[in-house]
């Protein structure tokens, strides 16, 4: 297996990333992240100035995660260089990319220029931990945001996915009264096996009257201008959803109503710990990669 990497682009979860592998006597070449004043001057961490020579010194690549905000460039946050998906793609020929959230239309490219593409997202193992810190995080921003404890709030939790079944699980731990709402009679069952009330999605309106904090975790619109008419205006909403997300954010600003857009909480409220499924998860692609 490798021991040589090339980092291109990428937030604090990537910089975090670079230096655990580092320390993992792994040869960690950058580009993209020269304003990251914590890979300067460490061991085994090369910081190189051209697009071309970070990627000529690897085999294996590691993208930004997301891998890109507009479709045209890659995510680089902590880089003023600008590096365009075409231009790293022609670049990268023959490699293997590894990069989170990628767009069909990366993949099409990827296939042009013959590199083996990868979406760590997509990996179960890395989904799966990630869901331990967003629960986290959205417990973090409950306390932070409502002028009660949690203890004996009425949380309502929409969707009962990888995300819903570890939040709900923690808010209970609180001694928080949570109703997980679902549509699949099956789903329904498992959130009365797992000790929770349970909601049909479909029957939500008056309902939502009661309850102090709603959490949607559904990538769909939920809380749709009608259904938004029923929430308390004490009530604190919280959106885990990617976009568009799963509550009508007009509707709430036009009611006055508290909403959190919550996105990609694991590398903002634990980015170490996230960091570290990460390269768990980038070793795992490569034993299966090298198996072949």
């Amino acid at each position: 297996m490798s021991n040589q990497f090339a980092v291109i682009g990428g937030d604090l979860r990537i910089i975090e990333l670079v230096k655990i592998l580092a320390k993992e006597n792994n040869i960690v070449y950058t580009y993209g992240l020269e304003k990251a004043e914590q890979l300067k001057n460490l061991d085994n961490v090369i910081i190189c100035e051209k697009l071309t020579q970070v990627v000529k010194e690897a085999e294996v690549v590691i993208g930004p995660i997301p891998f890109s905000s507009n479709g045209k460039e890659i995510n680089t946050p902590f880089s003023d260089v600008s590096i365009s998906i075409r231009e790293l793609m022609h670049t990268l020929n023959a490699k293997i990319l590894i990069a989170g959230t990628i767009s069909p239309e990366v993949y099409d490219m990827a296939n042009d220029e013959y590199i083996e593409i990868i979406d760590i997202m997509k990996r179960e193992e890395l989904a799966v931990l990630n869901t331990v810190s967003t629960a986290e995080g959205t417990i973090e921003i409950a306390i932070s945001n409502t002028n009660k404890i949690l203890h004996g709030s009425k949380v309502l939790i929409l969707g009962f996915g990888r995300i819903g079944k570890v939040l709900a699980r923690k808010m209970a731990g609180l001694s928080a009264r949570v109703t997980c709402a679902a549509r699949k009679d099956e789903d329904l069952a498992w959130i009365k096996a797992y000790g929770h009330d349970a909601t049909n999605i479909n029957t939500l309106g008056e309902n939502l009257s009661d309850y102090d904090i709603i959490i949607n975790t559904v990538p769909h619109l939920i809380l749709t201008k009608e259904r938004m008419e029923y929430v308390s205006e004490e009530c604190l909403l919280i959106d885990l959803a990617s976009n568009p997300g799963g509550i009508d954010k007009k509707a709430a600003k036009d009611r006055n109503l508290k909403l959190i857009w919550a996105l990609a909480l694991p590398g903002k409220v634990a980015p170490v710990t996230t960091a570290e499924f990460i390269k768990d998860t980038i070793y795992n692609i490569l034993k299966e990669i090298y198996k072949k």
